[in-house]
């Protein structure tokens, strides 16, 4: 095997790796889309069975603006659900003040179920 099989090989490769990531997201994007009717979906897949490099080519010419648009919607739903879930989990440690965290660990003190070390320290923690 030559230098140039070797190249020719890694390219072949490459190239059809790619393919199937198109084939794979042209997949997804079509089953996603809420406007594409039934029908339209079924032809598309068909032509990606029986044709499937003319027909990716196709569906890249008409439906890659709207494929890319919606690819970025689905980002920006997923990322605002993802900062919600953050906000929620991070806020639930949040909510107290450091005033009614100090103020809990003084009623703990009090009850004499901290010592006067940790109080000092779970004041310091609260102010920091």
């Amino acid at each position: 095997m030559s230098f140039w099989d070797v190249v020719w090989f890694i390219f072949i490769a490459y190239v059809f790796v790619a393919y199937l990531v198109l084939l794979f997201s042209i997949v997804t994007d079509l089953f996603r889309d809420p406007d594409a009717g039934g029908l339209a979906k079924a032809a598309w897949m068909a032509g990606l069975i029986f044709l499937p490099f003319l027909t990716a080519l196709m569906y890249v010419i008409t439906r890659g603006k709207g494929m890319a648009s919606r690819a970025q919607e689905r980002a920006v739903a997923q990322r605002a659900q993802q900062d919600a879930y953050i906000r929620d989990v991070a806020g639930a440690s949040a909510k107290t003040s450091a005033a009614d965290q100090i103020t809990q660990a003084r009623a703990l003190f009090d009850a004499g179920a901290i010592s006067q070390s940790e109080y000092e320290a779970l004041k310091s923690k609260a102010l920091v």
